[in-house]
């Protein structure tokens, strides 16, 4: 079974909105990418694809959503309707999100860019830019 990765974003956008500690585009994109490899290794998954972008493993739709922030910080608060996720998946994305929402967007980057990580062989220096990502190279990840 999978979930969006679009709701699983509004969540935690809304989630350190209301902290006061709101995020990036560039961070969530590499949060939702580390919940996602955790999903996978317990035989979940959200819907999208995730692509290698030159700044790591992005989902298009969902920075897309949040494009017009740039840089800046995503401060938005969707109504529970748009963040109602079912319970199994919040403890993964409470736990992903409490380590990694605490790290600057560069070392989230540096962190997936590592030499022979999923994101390393399928962006090869550029030629496999926007190539998908195969969940086996994310749940096999180092």
């Amino acid at each position: 079974m999978s979930i969006s990765a679009i709701n699983i974003s509004k969540y935690i956008v809304t989630k350190y909105t209301k902290k006061e500690k709101p995020i990036t585009n560039l961070q969530l994109q590499k949060i939702l990418y580390f919940i996602q490899k955790e999903f996978l290794n317990q035989n979940m998954s959200f819907k999208e694809d995730i692509q290698a972008w030159r700044f790591g493993p992005v989902v298009a739709d969902v920075y897309h959503l949040f494009s017009n922030y740039g840089a800046m910080s995503i401060i938005e608060n969707y109504s529970s309707e748009d963040t109602h996720i079912e319970s199994k998946y919040i403890e993964i994305i409470d736990r992903i999100t409490k380590v990694k929402s605490e790290m600057s967007p560069w070392a989230l980057v540096a962190e997936t860019h590592k030499e022979n990580s999923a994101w390393h062989k399928t962006y090869a220096g550029g030629s496999g830019n926007k190539n998908v990502i195969l969940p086996k190279l994310i749940k096999d990840d180092i």
